[in-house]
């Protein structure tokens, strides 16, 4: 009971002080966790999992899990896909009808997803959720306007996967701005610039030209394109001339984004096979100081600055401040639930009650601290009145171990990083904390249309290939420009767009 207390005084210290966020389920969940001794006899329950997974598959026999398992009075069985073949394995388990109890989806508006919902694959939650009077953690914390995002046709069908919305942001070296004498930039045209005298000033002294300046993983840079979309005002509503919502990436301001990805390509700044990187990939170069940006989660910089330090003693990573671009500035904000968790229609009635138990019991700010820094004495230690991971800790409590519950919202998680000291932190969340007020939220992560769905994977890889085709001067502009209008212009687009409105209209009013 010492280690409790001393643990809960601990987070009490960090709620003061707006490390960790509060919620008005935390201290019924504590009693909740100690009265569960009772129940501690009771056969764990067993569930099984499909999730992605961001780090090392993890052993579930080891501290933390053994932990959770026992807290939780659960046993686990998941199976972890690596994050960048995700989808793909989503998709086949979708198609053979082979499903686990508990599937996680990353996108609520994925096509197969809503196809298979409509289906019939997974369970209808509603009736079962009612007015939320039996999951008060479930509604209390829970993401701002999160569980009118999980309905479809008015019903909700998904579990959400709380995340901040204060997320990603550009990484720069710092040191490299400052061995060039060049000022943080505070402009997409600054950046540009800044990325284009990096790359040909051999910042890491090898005598070689080949630092990247902007780095990505996948189509178009990944978890870096919402942000750069944000500045070109392209997660903006953009209507055609009759009232039908054009996808975000076939409006003119995606359009004015890709040109100016042309000349990044043309001056040798975004890198040369920037559509076939693989995160992991992206990960590696970045930590080991082969690139000068990166859209990433903002808690990464120390830790990627602590890897780079090891060649380069002087590395300092930085995130940006917002950038100001044509039409806004280079802020995204996260849609607060990162996917949905989906029970399966196989899974019999009773077993969704107790499911739906699990998660109750589990999203709470007493869990996810839990699942953020482990065991006090084995997983973190406290340090100037925050709990700073040891090497165990590194090691056992990595991303993955939020793979497995909705986890109670907090705007500030994916700024701290628990390695990194209590100063740090603090410096870090007071840098970044406009990003909520200026950042936007990209509606299609929440809208959808059925003629949308059905129609666009038919386009989708011509598409892709002709933005490549662009930015690699493969094709002008003018060309690029007239494919996207004749896109625009099917009648499958038009409709779809129409039922976007309609979508947009539901979820967000005017």
């Amino acid at each position: 009971m010492v280690v409790s207390k001393r643990f809960n005084l601990v987070l009490s210290t960090l709620v003061s002080v707006g490390l960790i966020a509060g919620c008005a389920g935390g201290g019924e969940a504590t009693k909740k966790t100690e009265a569960g001794g009772a129940a501690a006899s009771a056969e764990p329950l067993k569930m099984q999992f499909l999730v992605p997974s961001y780090a090392d598959v993890p052993n579930m026999n080891d501290e933390y899990w053994t932990e959770w398992q026992k807290r939780t009075n659960t046993k686990l069985d998941v199976e972890w896909v690596p994050s960048g073949d995700y989808d793909t394995k989503f998709d086949l388990v979708l198609a053979s009808g082979n499903l686990p109890e508990i599937i996680v989806s990353s996108n609520i508006t994925r096509p197969t997803l809503l196809s298979a919902i409509k289906q019939g694959a997974f369970w209808d939650l509603t009736p079962f959720l009612g007015d939320f009077s039996k999951y008060p953690n479930l509604k209390n914390n829970s993401g701002p306007n999160v569980w009118n995002y999980m309905k479809l046709d008015g019903k909700v069908y998904g579990l959400p996967r709380n995340r901040p919305q204060i997320d990603l942001g550009i990484k720069m070296r710092k040191d490299w701005l400052d061995k060039l004498k060049i000022p943080v930039p505070t402009t997409l045209d600054e950046y540009a610039e800044a990325l284009k005298k990096i790359v040909n000033g051999d910042p890491d002294g090898n005598g070689k030209n080949d630092t990247v300046g902007l780095l990505g993983h996948g189509f178009l840079v990944a978890d870096g394109d919402e942000t750069f979309q944000a500045a070109f005002g392209g997660l903006d509503p953009v209507y055609d001339k009759d009232g039908g919502l054009i996808r975000n990436f076939l409006t003119p301001n995606y359009t004015e984004m890709v040109a100016w990805f042309r000349k990044l390509y043309a001056d040798g700044v975004l890198a040369k096979e920037f559509t076939a990187v693989k995160k992991t990939q992206a990960e590696e170069m970045f930590a080991t100081g082969r690139a000068a940006s990166y859209v990433r989660n903002i808690w990464r910089d120390y830790t990627w600055e602590q890897d780079n330090k090891k060649t380069q003693p002087d590395a300092k990573v930085i995130t940006l401040p917002p950038l100001k671009g044509p039409n806004g500035v280079a802020v995204s904000l996260a849609n607060p639930t990162f996917g949905a968790f989906y029970i399966s229609k196989k899974v019999p009635e009773a077993k969704v009650r107790q499911i739906l138990d699990y998660f109750e019991k589990t999203t709470t700010t007493e869990y996810t601290d839990f699942n953020y820094y482990g065991i006090e004495g084995v997983h973190h230690k406290v340090v100037d009145g925050q709990p700073q991971l040891t090497d165990l800790g590194v090691k056992q409590v990595t991303t993955n171990a939020n793979q497995v519950f909705s986890m109670a919202f907090n705007n500030k998680m994916k700024v701290l990083n628990p390695s990194a000291p209590k100063a740090y932190n603090d410096a870090k969340i007071k840098d970044v904390e406009v990003y909520g007020k200026v950042g936007k939220l990209n509606p299609f992560s929440i809208i959808n249309s059925d003629t949308w769905t059905a129609a666009w994977p038919k386009f989708e890889k011509d598409w892709q290939a002709n933005v490549a085709k662009a930015i690699v001067g493969q094709i002008s502009m003018e060309e690029y420009k007239a494919y996207v209008e004749k896109l625009n212009a099917n009648p499958d687009f038009k409709k779809a767009y129409q039922e976007y409105a309609q979508s947009y209209k539901q979820y967000f009013g005017k």
